[in-house]
């Protein structure tokens, strides 16, 4: 079924935005959740191929792109029915240009800013098309870091990267919208503010609090550990949004050798220091 859900039941909702309660697309996309359980049940091919089909329909500069299914449910993260993977994929396009007698020069870091932008927006398609037929989504965002296993699990040709992979399925659960940040931390009008600490604590207090009320972290059992000689200040009680991301930003992923090493596997040179082969 539809969403059809009153925005009064989501949370951080401003009064100005009950002027579109009556708008199902709005609806819809204000009451996204990540869904992490699924019931067994398989879409059909036809819901399948809806999905897809209003994900191309999203803008693109180069529709660079294409998506793997896998149904494989018990491999599937979350044992979800369906597993897509979002690929940036100059292939096919170098194929097309071969055809007009063309070759590739644009610059693999050039390319990559349009096709991420096409893939992106394409993926948040599909994530609104399913929850707008009764499914629900979950995005996967480690891809880039396991490229050459994906590649080689799908049979991915060169010049093929996965960008990120989407669980979807029939939920199982029903677990609230998360918080977002106030509008006046978002929307800037004119040129970008100065940002003092009022403004920033008072983005943070929305975000932890609202975390903290769905308990979210505790039911997750998501806390992250602490690298270093940091010690360990916080329970579940004032564990939130923040704080997890920011040992996830503070910590993690401080040399970029292995995400570079992924997208060359791939074919792709970002650095500009070794010449791509074009084909």
């Amino acid at each position: 079924m539809p969403c059809v859900c009153t925005l009064s039941k989501l949370a951080h909702i401003s009064p100005g935005e009950h002027i579109m309660k009556k708008n199902l697309v709005i609806e819809t996309m204000l009451s996204h959740k990540s869904i992490r359980r699924y019931t067994d049940e398989m879409p059909s091919k036809e819901l399948i191929e809806t999905i897809v089909r209003a994900g191309q329909q999203a803008p693109f500069a180069t529709q660079c792109y294409s998506v793997i299914l896998s149904k494989d449910q018990k491999k599937n993260p979350y044992k979800a029915p369906l597993l897509f993977t979002i690929c940036v994929d100059p292939h096919k396009f170098e194929l097309i240009m071969a055809q007009r007698n063309w070759k590739m020069i644009m610059s693999d870091i050039g390319f990559m800013l349009l096709a991420i932008q096409d893939a992106a927006l394409m993926t948040q398609n599909m994530i609104l098309a399913a929850r707008s037929l009764g499914l629900g989504s979950c995005l996967l965002g480690n891809a880039p870091n396991r490229a050459d296993k994906i590649a080689e699990q799908y049979s991915l040709p060169d010049r093929v990267f996965p960008l990120v992979q989407l669980v979807v399925g029939f939920p199982a659960e029903d677990p609230p919208p998360r918080p977002r940040y106030p509008m006046e931390f978002t929307l800037f009008e004119d040129k970008y503010p100065k940002l003092n600490g009022v403004a920033v604590k008072k983005a943070m207090k929305q975000m932890d609090e609202g975390y903290l009320a769905q308990d979210y972290y505790r039911r997750q059992n998501a806390k992250i550990s602490l690298e270093g000689n940091r010690k360990e200040t916080h329970t579940y009680d004032t564990y939130s949004w923040t704080e997890h991301i920011s040992r996830k930003l503070g910590q993690w992923m401080s040399d970029p050798k292995e995400t570079l090493e992924q997208l060359e596997k791939r074919g792709f040179c970002l650095t500009g220091k070794k010449k791509r082969a074009t084909k």
